[in-house]
């Protein structure tokens, strides 16, 4: 539950309009679940992917079964099969059948896939026809073919049906969504909006809006305001949040920008409902929730297939370091140890994506009666705190060397990404976050062993604003560029970069 929202309904006020909201929004916060969305996106991915190796496995095996014995391996089949399952795909992408609303009904949907599949076989026996190809493939088979695979397509259809129902019931697929803006904009927008809401994956959770007169009033369209901006900036740190609505006119520009300078620091996807607005773009312009067209404002940075890309890179990749980096990692441990008592890890609790606390494991670099384990005095050149050996592993940033358990067995880091920041780091006295306007916005992908800022120069000691703002304005061009090539440029320089210590102590 929220910390906000415990702090709102601790006491027992009178019921007014702030309290029941208060009371609505724990009750949701509550119901949150931990784990992350699963992509609708992927899952169409996965299983467009899975009834081609399906449709293809089935032709090959009638194939096997029928013409090999008696006729060979023919040539023309193995063009033959792979082309009419890729165009039995298309054909079913092309009918809709890869969302999962079509996923949760295969008998609904059935007769769509069996047209489809039909069209497909149609296709191909005009194709023989007219090209006078009756003694190349096997009408046999053909018909084996199409019936194996009907079969095999419905009971894989039910297969993922089950799947997709478990996962939505566990609200895993929800695409969890908040409008912001009540009052009589917002109404045509639920309504829309709670129609699309049954044949898709949208969730919406309620209605944020700072106005607290009759313009937002406490319900509309049957959906309950929850709070203010500031309700919903706090409520997307502590529970998950996929999609922000926005129903206010292009024309409030002032309120517009107002709350998007609080909300873009958030991992979320940020829209603008364009449907009651005069003013008309190109249709290209707009993208579709349902029957509401919207405006993309922001996008949550590395989504769908990128999440697997990069996880995938991590773990591949930082386990491979591991393995090289073993030997140093030994030798390391073994110096801390007979250079001063302790022991040789340390652990501290650093920001994580989305503001989240994460425990980072990092050799230990200072005397074990003197750690400073919330960072509250930064490290400075000569520190009487830090040990012999601790001087040079955090040059040359050996400390940092555990991390890599991080990556691969905790999946918190990343392996390139903004470097986690201690909870209370400051600069010039003050914490990052007074310093940078939009300093949070670099929590919006997973924090990372060596990042842009890295390999840019700016590690080390951040003893002035200027510093930080430098690493910040770095992070999030990273954030904003993102790629895997772009990730194993910053890994293959950093090495190179680690040679720069004139700011590491």
């Amino acid at each position: 539950m929220c910390a906000f929202a415990l702090r709102d309904i601790k006491a027992a006020p009178p019921v007014n309009d702030d309290s029941r909201a208060a009371s609505r929004l724990a009750e949701i916060s509550a119901d949150a679940r931990p784990t992350p969305a699963y992509s609708p996106i992927v899952l169409a991915g996965l299983v467009r992917s899975l009834e081609f190796l399906l449709i293809t496995a089935v032709g090959f095996a009638v194939h096997r079964l029928h013409v090999a014995p008696g006729y060979g391996y023919g040539v023309e089949y193995f063009v033959v099969i792979p082309g009419m399952a890729l165009l039995s795909v298309l054909a079913w992408q092309a009918f809709d059948l890869y969302t999962p609303a079509a996923f949760r009904a295969p008998i609904g949907h059935g007769s769509k896939l069996a047209a489809g599949w039909t069209l497909v076989f149609l296709a191909a026996l005009a194709a023989i026809f007219f090209l006078k190809l009756d003694n190349a493939l096997s009408r046999v088979w053909l018909l084996g073919w199409y019936a194996g695979g009907l079969g095999v397509l419905a009971a894989e259809r039910f297969a993922v049906s089950a799947i997709v129902r478990t996962l939505t019931q566990q609200g895993k697929l929800d695409r969890r969504t908040v409008i912001v803006g009540g009052g009589p904009m917002a109404e045509p927008v639920l309504r829309d909006l709670a129609a699309a809401q049954q044949d898709s994956d949208l969730r919406i959770l309620g209605i944020f809006d700072d106005r607290r007169d009759d313009r937002s009033p406490d319900v509309v369209a049957g959906y309950p305001k929850l709070g203010t901006i500031d309700d919903l900036v706090e409520f997307a740190r502590h529970t998950r949040l996929d999609l922000v609505i926005f129903t206010l006119p292009i024309s409030a520009e002032a309120r517009l920008l107002q709350m998007l300078r609080k909300l873009w620091v958030l991992p979320i996807d940020i829209r603008l409902a364009a449907h009651t607005n005069k003013l008309r773009f190109r249709p290209r312009s707009y993208s579709y929730i349902g029957n509401v067209p919207v405006l993309d404002v922001f996008d949550k940075p590395i989504a769908d297939w990128d999440v697997l890309a990069k996880s995938a890179f991590d773990k591949v990749v930082g386990a491979l370091c591991l393995i090289l980096f073993a030997p140093v990692m030994a030798a390391v441990a073994l110096a801390i140890k007979l250079d001063s008592r302790g022991p040789v890890l340390f652990r501290q609790t650093r920001y994580g994506f989305n503001n989240e606390r994460i425990e980072v494991y990092k050799f230990r670099s200072m005397y074990a009666d003197k750690l400073d384990p919330a960072a509250a005095k930064l490290v400075t050149k000569g520190d009487p705190r830090v040990t012999r050996v601790g001087r040079f592993i955090r040059k040359t940033s050996l400390d940092e060397l555990p991390q890599l358990f991080n990556v691969v067995f905790k999946g918190n880091l990343s392996l390139v990404g903004p470097r986690p920041h201690a909870m209370h780091a400051r600069a010039a006295e003050h914490l990052y976050d007074e310093v940078v306007d939009g300093y949070f916005a670099r929590h919006r992908v997973k924090p990372g062993l060596t990042g842009w800022a890295q390999i840019n120069g700016w590690r080390g000691e951040t003893d002035t604003p200027e510093k930080i703002q430098k690493r910040v304005e770095c992070d999030l061009y990273y954030i904003e560029n993102w790629s895997i090539l772009l990730d194993i440029y910053i890994l293959a320089l950093t090495p190179i970069a680690l040679l720069k210590t004139e700011n590491a102590y």
